[in-house]
């Protein structure tokens, strides 16, 4: 919901650190692999309850992947990079609540809860992207990027906050992953009304 808005603030400095690698050489997609690396350490890291380690981890994946995008956006995107770039986002988002599993036997059911709610926002997220591509259509929204990225309530900066949050408070994991998988839930039905309005 908040990542629109924003964009105009993180897309300047970023844009000019992805040019700058990007005139060194470096590609995107060394980027985006690069990220994986962080994205499945912090995974061990909660499972190991490194809760702080964690977030720092968190933080160096989030900053890489604003860093793939600025990089493909000065050498030029392709679908290859845009595939890349979604599945590797998609195992951090698994990462997190996978490495709170582990960590306490009593985070398995809220984790598997919440693991369930990505999958549903995923399906809804990527089948609006499909859709509107037959159709053509784009969104200025979220910047240029390889497919349409359709609004909803929870989004990239909602996952992150509550993400940092988990670190933070593990303590208070299960309720945030309930609290979180039914605003991913709403995230569904808010993508689905549209949908119905848009292809319907």
């Amino acid at each position: 919901m908040f990542d629109a808005r924003l964009r105009p603030l993180i897309n300047p400095p970023l844009n000019a650190a992805g040019r700058a690698l990007a005139r060194s050489g470096i590609s995107a997609n060394t980027l985006t692999l690069a990220g994986l690396a962080p994205a499945l350490a912090a995974g061990f890291a909660i499972a190991h309850q490194h809760y702080l380690a964690a977030l720092a981890l968190i933080a160096l994946n989030r900053l890489i992947d604003g860093l793939d995008g600025a990089v493909a956006r000065a050498r030029g995107a392709t679908d290859w990079g845009g595939y890349l770039d979604i599945l590797a986002d998609y195992v951090f988002y698994l990462s997190v609540p996978l490495g709170f599993a582990f960590a306490a036997p009593g985070n398995a059911i809220p984790a598997l809860v919440l693991v369930a709610s990505f999958t549903l926002t995923a399906v809804s997220f990527l089948a609006f992207a499909a859709l509107a591509a037959k159709r053509g259509q784009t969104d200025s929204g979220h910047g240029r990027k390889s497919f349409l990225y359709s609004t909803g309530l929870a989004e990239g900066a909602e996952t992150i906050a509550v993400f940092i949050a988990m670190c933070l408070w593990p303590a208070a994991f299960a309720w945030l992953c309930w609290g979180f998988a039914a605003l991913c839930g709403l995230t569904v039905i808010q993508r689905s009304v549209r949908a119905r309005h848009t292809f319907g």
